[in-house]
């Protein structure tokens, strides 16, 4: 390992390449410390104490805390995100964009083009709609977070948040081109990390003030180490599909005849599915908390974080999204198309509608253990530190809350300093970073960061 880093640093254009991704970084949080103007420190960051759980502190994460201290990367790279999962999903159902995308590098080009087009417009909307709900809003204290509304406030609000997302979009895209990894996921996996130190800090206070002791800090490094290898192990699987091509005869040439594998990935759909579940789940409690009406604040209890009814939903909805999301982005009477156009096959099944039918049968196979994965990764950091508060359950709540153990009611005690979702994003963009710079080191006929086998990211 010691060896791979410092050949890292011995190549000149991968050198670049490194101090160019973490300069550009660094540049994202310097500029994340900006305030946006107009707003109260202090009473926003007493606003924020009573958003956890909501659609808000769910967008907070995205932002790298930016949004609760409403900094002018406020909006993050979430309006891109949600830009280019439009631009998806347009693509299935809209002619022209599905033609783009079967045109190589200048329909890929055009789209990308596209979804800037909508980052912007998705960035004014949100902003105006942030800048409006600011300057209509009070600390739980009564005080006000914007003290000088008015439209000069809301224009002002709009420009910011609008150019600190371009400016972000813009650095993701200058790392994706010139610098290692996916710039926007390496982004996000900056604002996450951030975070670490603190977590670190309040531990050591934890030790200081008796909150903490050596057996549990051992027990929660113990937890974070196993989901960090199951997240891994689960990210690396594949489903070899063994494909194999006709020999071809043209002139004195023969093409053809050699047998490879089509690779469908156990979780084809990434962390998306998460995004789509917890934005849908926390509505009813964000609406709860703009609104203030004590009847739907009754009902939106029953969605917070570690309620029954919000668990049961979020697995459920985790579970329809990796499927839908499946379907878009993986379409398998194209991969039979394609195979059949270029003389291939799977041996024992016949080319065309045979081979469509086999591939989806296998995808929608390997998409649940997806599921069921992806479930039980943003679920489990709730259910360690808290359990599963089943006594509110209508009916039979007492009764099962006096049946189960401890352990499943109330938890272990193990306070997390990430969540599911941080976790899986960290990992993953880790893997598909150090995937990039082991191929680069390969390239250039040096050993990679293993010595026997490859590493494998998402995208492998």
């Amino acid at each position: 390992m010691l060896d791979s880093i410092r050949n890292i640093f011995s190549i000149p254009d991968l050198r670049k390449r490194v101090f160019f991704t973490l300069i550009l970084l660094a540049i994202y949080r310097i500029g994340g410390q900006i305030p946006n103007p107009g707003i109260s420190a202090s009473a926003l960051a007493e606003f924020w104490q009573a958003q956890k759980g909501t659609i808000l502190g769910f967008i907070d994460l995205f932002s790298g805390q930016y949004m609760s201290r409403m900094t002018i990367f406020a909006l993050g790279i979430m309006p891109y995100i949600s830009s280019s999962i439009i631009l998806q999903l347009l693509t299935v159902v809209w002619p022209y964009l599905e033609r783009l995308s079967k045109e190589g590098e200048m329909g890929r080009k055009k789209i990308t083009q596209y979804t800037r087009y909508g980052t912007i417009l998705i960035c004014v909307i949100q902003a105006w709609a942030i800048a409006l709900f600011l300057q209509n809003l009070t600390s739980p204290t009564g005080a006000p977070i914007v003290p000088n509304p008015g439209i000069g406030f809301i224009l002002l609000t709009v420009l910011t948040l609008t150019t600190g997302t371009v400016f972000v979009m813009w650095l993701g895209e200058q790392i994706s081109e010139r610098g290692i990894g996916n710039g926007i996921s390496l982004i996000i996996f900056a604002g996450i990390v951030a975070r670490f130190p603190a977590g670190l800090m309040s531990i050591f206070t934890g030790l200081k003030t008796g909150d903490w002791n050596p057996i549990k800090i051992l027990l929660m490094g113990a937890m974070m180490v196993a989901v960090i290898a199951f997240i891994v192990f689960v990210e690396r699987g594949q489903r070899r599909i063994p494909v194999s091509y006709a020999k071809r005869v043209v002139g004195r040439k023969v093409f053809g005849g050699q047998s490879t594998h089509l690779p469908l990935r156990v979780n084809t759909g990434g962390v998306i599915p998460i995004i789509f579940a917890a934005s849908i789940i926390t509505i009813p409690a964000t609406i709860a908390a703009m609104i203030k009406i004590p009847a739907f604040e009754t009902f939106s209890r029953w969605f917070n974080v570690g309620m029954p009814l919000y668990h049961l939903l979020y697995i459920v909805a985790i579970i329809f999204f990796t499927y839908f999301y499946v379907s878009i982005i993986f379409n398998p009477n194209d991969v039979a198309e394609n195979l059949r156009k270029y003389g291939g096959f799977i041996p024992g099944i016949r080319p065309g509608k045979n081979t469509s039918d086999a591939i989806d049968e296998i995808l929608s196979r390997i998409t649940l253990v997806g599921a069921v994965y992806l479930a039980a990764i943003a679920i489990l950091p709730d259910f360690l530190t808290s359990g599963f508060k089943v006594q509110y359950l209508p009916f039979i709540g007492n009764w099962l809350d006096g049946v189960m153990p401890k352990w499943f009611t109330q938890g272990l005690g193990v306070q997390f300093m990430f969540g599911g979702t941080s976790i899986l994003i960290v990992v993953g963009v880790a893997m598909d970073t150090l995937q990039q710079i082991e191929a680069q080191l390969v390239m250039r006929h040096y050993d990679g960061f293993m010595r026997h086998g490859r590493i494998r990211g998402r995208r492998g």
